[in-house]
């Protein structure tokens, strides 16, 4: 298939993101009268997700609105990193949101931590999923390191938020430092440098750590940070010496396929201006290569390699998501396979022609002046105005058959809800990025990860 030339967009200027002013008035200037409303009805309906799936005795949020689908922690740590957001807008009562908080962190608080196959979880970390009204383990999950770094995360932010004398507040801030104290960040750490995936207790640690640029710089930086149980100086060293740099389309950056990769962690750490001794080598940051991966899915959707239906430059999005089952089918020649939930990836796949519209709102804040257009148009293509492409897990237009837009996945997940609440706002005010800042702990995992300059 033929290509255009590809305009790369200017490097990032030097010295910029150091206040996170310069670039934050740009993003906001990037869009149109409209656009506000159309980011506040999107942000609004997400956040209502959080209201909607949640058992009001422990706290707990379900990981998906279909029927029977059990609590997912890292969604517990999303709609804990939302609720400060509602109380900003007006959505959610302050005292509302913090006995949500409060519900869940002494849910947490006096889980069982016993490890056994029924419990809650170990050492500070907690089962993957877990039953909506009893708490326990479910779906025979692991303990999962990366989920509870996010549940962590959203507990971090609930305690920097939630900074009253009052009692509950005070209480809230207890709660939540006592939960990150009690994290053993060094158990699941291997020959004192990766970190593992997860823990059963049926056979120990899983067989693989995490390796390979990833969301879990979110974990590393938690775990460098603990005050308690720290990950060693050699982990965040060994994590990065598996990375792979390329260029693509004439973009050098730190390759992740997935586009949730390139976004998760920055929901919460703003990496503008500040680098770790792998950038500095680079020149470049976390945020600008984030910037180059969204420039790099644009244009593997223009150029549509794989001649699916649907993309262009302005409907691109690879990232993890819900796709169809569907038998294979011929395109473009070829007998292609559907992959159902995965995580598809540019320029080397998986790819079966899905799109998950909330990963390109989440890449509002890194490029704007291209994300915004692809908002738009994923909104007027949508049955209604109400953003179903965008705020659906995934949808495939390949299957035309399905309807006028193809396949669309069924119902809603925590997670892109959560990532659509907080990217929009960290766009918009930067209220994640600010609370991050402030926060002891992430400050210290970040210098001791080697991070330096900026705001640092």
């Amino acid at each position: 298939m033929a290509t255009r030339p590809h305009p790369h967009p200017d490097p990032l200027p030097k010295g910029e993101g150091t206040s996170g002013t310069s670039r934050s008035s740009r993003a906001r200037a990037a869009a149109e009268p409209s656009d506000d409303a159309l980011l506040d009805r999107l942000q609004r309906a997400a956040f209502d997700y959080f209201l909607q799936t949640v058992n009001p005795q422990n706290g707990l949020i379900a990981d998906t609105t279909r029927d029977g689908a059990p609590s997912s922690i890292a969604v517990v740590g999303f709609a804990l990193s939302a609720y400060p957001i509602g109380v900003e807008h007006g959505w959610i009562e302050r005292t509302d949101a913090v006995e949500r908080t409060l519900a869940v962190l002494r849910f947490f608080s006096g889980s069982d931590q016993s490890g056994s196959p029924d419990a809650t979880g170990y050492r500070g970390f907690y089962f993957h999923f877990l039953d909506m009204r009893s708490g326990t383990r479910t779906w025979l999950s692991e303990v999962s390191l990366i989920d509870t770094g996010f549940l962590m995360a959203g507990v971090l932010t609930a305690a920097a938020y939630f900074g009253a004398a009052t009692p509950a507040e005070t209480e809230l801030r207890r709660l939540a430092d006592a939960l990150y104290r009690r994290v053993d960040w060094r158990w699941a750490q291997r020959d004192s440098s990766a970190v593992m995936h997860g823990w059963k207790p049926e056979c120990g640690f899983l067989h693989y750590g995490w390796e390979g640029y990833s969301e879990a710089i979110l974990l590393y930086v938690l775990g460098l940070g603990s005050p308690t149980h720290p990950l060693t100086d050699q982990s965040f060293p060994a994590w990065t010496v598996t990375y792979q740099w390329e260029n693509l389309y004439g973009y050098d950056f730190l390759y992740a396929g997935p586009l949730f990769i390139h976004e998760f962690s920055h929901a919460w750490i703003d990496f503008r201006g500040i680098r770790d001794a792998f950038m500095r080598e680079k020149d470049c940051d976390y945020f600008e290569n984030s910037r180059r991966a969204t420039y790099v899915q644009r244009e593997y959707a223009t150029r549509n390699p794989r001649s699916f239906e649907g993309y262009a430059e302005d409907c691109w999005g690879l990232s993890a998501g819900e796709g169809p089952s569907a038998p294979p089918r011929l395109v473009a020649g070829r007998r292609q396979a559907f992959y159902g939930y995965a995580a598809r990836g540019v320029p080397y796949g998986p790819d079966d022609g899905t799109i998950a519209g909330s990963s390109v709102l989440s890449s509002l804040v890194f490029a704007p002046e291209i994300a915004l257009p692809a908002l738009r148009k994923l909104v007027a293509r949508g049955p209604t105005d109400a953003g179903e492409l965008v705020r659906a897990s995934g949808f495939n237009r390949t299957l035309g058959e399905a309807g006028p837009n193809g396949w669309i996945s069924p119902g809603a997940f925590g997670l892109d809800q959560g990532m659509i609440v907080l990217m929009i706002e960290n766009y918009r005010s930067d209220l994640l990025w600010r609370l991050g800042r402030g926060n002891p702990y992430i400050r210290s995992g970040l210098r001791r990860a080697g991070f330096r300059g900026g705001w640092l």
